[in-house]
């Protein structure tokens, strides 16, 4: 499986409910690479606030699209943060999504909310201690979950460049 963190399909802002936001009608965009993540700001016209997020997509090769995508935002600066992932049609909802960064810690557990014709979507919040843990990891973490048969699927997830890409994020 390869990772490609520049494919970029949906938009945070979107995935955690920030506003429904298409290129089309932005006024200014900017993205930046840290390693294995992507910063991506979109300035909404009309308005004087960027709107951040940071993704990083997991790939199959000859697979058109990802096959998933993790997205960290912040809807509006006083709300806490979140984490949206991204994973396609057809798995297990009751059992959710985790993202497992340390095999000491307890994963992080995210609930599906919604399902759309392309791909079904988990989110959680981020609490400041585990954003903490994640600016440390350095070694590859998982996502975890389990297809419509109840197969558990488990998908790579780099930490690398996390901390800063959310410094990055966090400054807009």
């Amino acid at each position: 499986m390869r990772k490609s963190p520049k494919t970029l399909t949906l938009t945070a802002a979107c995935a955690v409910a920030v506003s429904t936001i298409s290129a089309a009608n932005a006024q200014q965009q900017t993205t930046a690479s840290y390693q294995d993540w992507t910063v991506r700001c979109v300035l909404p016209e009309g308005q004087t606030q960027k709107q951040c997020e940071m993704i990083q997509s997991a790939s199959v090769q000859g697979q058109a699209g990802p096959i998933s995508q993790i997205a960290i935002g912040r809807p509006v600066k006083t709300e806490p943060v979140k984490v949206v992932f991204q994973l396609p049609v057809g798995v297990w909802l009751p059992r959710g999504a985790k993202l497992v960064f340390d095999s000491k810690a307890p994963a992080l557990e995210a609930t599906f909310k919604r399902c759309l014709p392309a791909a079904c979507f988990a989110d959680a919040e981020l609490k400041d201690n585990i954003i903490k843990k994640l600016h440390g990891v350095t070694e590859q973490g998982h996502l975890d979950f389990e297809d419509g048969n109840r197969r558990p699927v488990t998908l790579p997830v780099s930490f690398k460049g996390f901390g800063q890409a959310f410094d990055a994020m966090a400054k807009e």
